[in-house]
């Protein structure tokens, strides 16, 4: 299986060669370079596979440069590409090129350290942004198993804990996408502010996608962390129905089959996986065991954090109940089961 390696595109109306300074930093980057001369050509290239960044070079051909800027910012797809305008003397030139949607703006009587500085910090900038959920603000996979990969490296014990809402679909299809995507930048700020209000910089919280949220605290720190998060979930929740909904605490809705059921309120289920008991060398090993407790919490009603209690030679199934100690939490107040 082939796979598209990333390329840096100069596009360059003139033809002529990049001024030295940023020809230097394009080449440190060690990538192919592809030159092109008009917009349809960038675009061709750029929805083809994504570009590591674009180098405009709008020295005496502004108009043409600008075209091709904006063509490329106005797709969403290539919006995210990095791009940088070379531009004359002109003050003019400077502003237009920002205009244009441009991520930087260098001029070849910029000194060479401070293109190379401000070119190294835009592609940082960029790789930041592309790792940050759109909706929550939160890191993402990448980040996640970024986060997991270092601890694991420092052999810090720590406890992985998946969270995910119970009924958030039916929740969308009786309300709206708004509603929904409200409901999922609640559950964030509560995850963010009770894990950094715990754990500080000890506690990291990802959004993997959608109601899916991982976040990865000290062993110590779970049981109030995930009290506290259910506790916050389960006062807020409710206020996000209609006053008819949230008095009866569930309402009707149809299930695959178009059958309609009764849907309670929306819960929080959140399976806690650590490394106290079992050997990890990988973030991947730890994600998957976590998704399988929250796959467990999923099975108990109401909101309820589940640690994987079992030991490294366990060949249990983690939906047994006798597999994992669950702590189902109600109000704040804990009831340990096996």
């Amino acid at each position: 299986m082939s796979v598209v390696k990333p390329i840096t595109i100069v596009f360059a109306p003139r033809d002529t060669p990049l001024p030295s300074a940023v020809e230097a930093w394009v080449n440190g980057l060690a990538l192919p370079v592809v030159r092109v001369r008009t917009p349809d050509e960038l675009m061709t290239l750029a929805l083809r596979g994504r570009p590591r960044v674009v180098v405009f070079d709008a020295r005496d051909a502004m108009p043409d440069v600008s075209a091709g800027c904006e063509r490329l910012k106005a797709d969403s797809y290539t919006g995210v590409v990095p791009s940088v305008i070379v531009v004359g003397p002109s003050p003019d030139d400077f502003r237009i090129a920002f205009d244009a949607g441009s991520d930087e703006v260098v001029r070849p009587s910029d000194s060479a350290d401070e293109i190379s500085t401000r070119l190294d910090a835009l592609l940082r900038r960029s790789d930041r942004d592309l790792t940050v959920h759109p909706s929550t603000r939160l890191p993402g996979a990448a980040e996640i198993e970024a986060d997991v990969q270092r601890r694991l490296g420092t052999g810090e014990s720590f406890a992985m804990c998946y969270a995910d809402l119970d009924h958030f679909k039916e929740f969308n299809d009786r309300y709206s996408y708004n509603d929904g995507d409200r409901v999922i930048r609640i559950l964030a700020k509560i995850l963010h502010d009770v894990v950094k209000g715990l754990c500080g910089e000890r506690g990291f919280v990802g959004h993997i996608g959608g109601d899916d949220f991982i976040y990865v605290i000290p062993i110590a720190a779970i049981h109030d962390c995930c009290a506290e998060v259910i506790f916050v979930f389960d006062t807020l929740v409710p206020f996000q129905y209609s006053e008819q909904d949230r008095r009866a605490g569930y309402y009707f809705g149809k299930d695959r089959r178009g059958q309609l059921h009764r849907v309670p309120l929306m819960t929080v289920s959140i399976g806690v996986v650590t490394n106290e008991r079992r050997h990890f060398t990988h973030a991947a090993q730890v994600s998957e065991l976590a998704s399988e407790m929250k796959s467990y919490a999923k099975t108990l009603p109401g909101s309820v954090y589940s640690i994987d209690r079992r030991n490294e030679s366990s060949n249990e199934d983690a939906g047994h109940a006798t597999a994992a100690a669950g702590a189902r939490v109600h109000g704040g107040e804990e009831d340990h089961s096996r």
